[in-house]
């Protein structure tokens, strides 16, 4: 349920600025709008005020603004309009303010980031550490593409096809950049350099990020939590506490820990941990996992997030500067996805947005804000793509129009109009259908990693 009132929550937001933005220009301009909706099928409320009819629909997933005149009069009919009706018809309006009422919803979606990011960034932003921190690898999994074309645990990344990058999110951005190109990746190891070559025939943009190559970042062998009932709690272990050594084998990382444990089996365990300023010695005995026929103890790594906050000025610049690396990345998406170099199956549904919807409602008020200016990004963008149905399409039609002095036939557009709305139900099908098959995309993806 949180789910669902999540996503139909941040959707209607992001409905609403859209449609207002159609509203308030065509107010503005003197057009009439006879009912405002947000969703569409069957009406769940409505109510009426001025000339206007405002009302919720069953549909969450979209809305409109009808205005008088809007494709040939009030009820499609544009020889009934009065004379002055016809002065408040948007089709009788110059063609300029006919583009700056349709161009409106898009931009509101596309600006609206603008001010929800530094909000959340003002509130304080809940960020791993390692992602403003040196693109390091603590761990390469072991059978990974990482370990395949030669990374090695203490490599860091200097250069991604000549772009310098200073951080794990620079790396990561760099990279989305050059998908489709061979990917030459320059790394520090060991006092001297390294260059490591990726496979450039790559479509999914998630197999990119560092991760899912296998790479993992620094993490310190610090117990972030301990679960009640199990080995490690019995035997008095206590969230703080750093693993030294286990069985007398010395850990550096949290990543040395679940080898030992698995090769322990059924064993006793003797760990050596700092606690304070004392050390101490504890022994348990794993036990078999009821999910998997792994050996655990029942205990996880730190979390090693922290929360920022900015001042009003650096949050300001902060939130203008995610906000634009959010529309650049995205547009780089869409240019990949065209030109076949991202495949199609990076496309995303109602079901995903309502699914992290719901991850970021449980996570926290600027996790909210931060996916509510990524998802209006996209509907922005979207919405400008020159696609009949969609604002793009309408504002093409406009362009016919100021270049060749006459709008397009009625009976041209409606073609174009069903063409496109088979385009788009196919595309939704489409996001339903990768929705359904990666429905556990956001899953923790160093799970493995845990030992409990």
């Amino acid at each position: 349920m949180v789910t669902l009132f999540s996503g139909v929550l941040i959707l209607g937001v992001l409905v609403f600025v859209h449609e207002l933005g159609h509203f308030a220009v065509a107010k503005f301009s003197g057009v009439k709008i006879l009912k405002f909706s947000l969703g569409f099928g069957p009406r769940l409320a409505s109510f009426k005020r001025g000339e206007t009819e405002y009302m919720i629909c069953a549909v969450p997933l979209g809305g409109f603004v009808q205005m008088l005149g809007e494709g040939g009069g009030e009820d499609g009919e544009e020889a009934e309009l009065s004379e002055a009706d016809k002065l408040r018809s948007f089709a009788h309006k110059p063609l300029s303010r006919r583009i700056a009422i349709v161009a409106a919803g898009p931009v509101m979606n596309l600006a609206l980031p603008f001010l929800l990011l530094p909000i959340s960034f003002l509130v304080g932003v809940n960020v791993p550490r390692y992602l403003d921190g040196p693109p390091c690898a603590g761990f390469v999994v072991p059978g990974s593409e990482a370990e395949q074309v030669g990374f090695r645990a203490g490599d860091c990344i200097v250069s991604v096809n000549g772009d310098q990058v200073e951080t794990w999110s620079d790396a990561f951005q760099t990279m989305v950049s050059h998908v489709g190109a061979p990917l030459e990746v320059l790394v520090d190891r060991q006092g001297g350099q390294a260059v490591i070559s990726l496979v450039s025939e790559r479509e999914d943009l998630e197999e990119l990020s560092l991760e899912r190559l296998g790479l993992a970042p620094p993490r310190s062998a610090v117990i972030g939590s301990v679960a009640e009932g199990f080995p490690a709690a019995r035997a008095g272990v206590k969230t703080g506490d750093r693993i030294l050594a286990i069985n007398g084998q010395p850990i550096s990382s949290w990543y040395d820990v679940r080898p030992l444990v698995l090769a322990a089996g059924g064993s006793e365990l003797q760990l050596r941990i700092q606690r304070g300023d004392e050390q101490l010695v504890l022994s348990m005995t794993p036990e078999k996992s009821d999910s998997s026929d792994d050996y655990i103890v029942g205990v996880s790594p730190e979390q090693q997030t922290a929360l920022k906050r900015y001042g009003p000025i650096k949050a300001i610049k902060a939130g203008y500067d995610q906000a634009l690396d959010l529309i650049k990345l995205t547009l780089i998406f869409i240019q990949k996805l065209f030109s076949g170099q991202v495949s199609a199956k990076n496309i995303g549904g109602p079901i995903m947005i309502f699914q992290v919807a719901g991850q970021a409602m449980q996570t926290g008020f600027s996790t909210v804000l931060t996916f509510m200016a990524f998802i209006s990004i996209q509907l922005g963008i979207l919405n400008l793509l020159p696609v009949p149905i969609l604002d793009g399409g309408h504002l093409f039609f406009y362009l016919f129009e100021g270049i060749f002095r006459r709008p397009l036939s009625m009976r041209a557009r409606e073609i174009l109009q069903q063409l496109g709305l088979v385009l788009i139900v196919m595309l939704m099908v489409f996001a339903f259908y990768n929705d359904i098959v990666k429905f556990q995309l956001f899953k923790n993806l160093f799970g493995w990693i845990r030992s409990g």
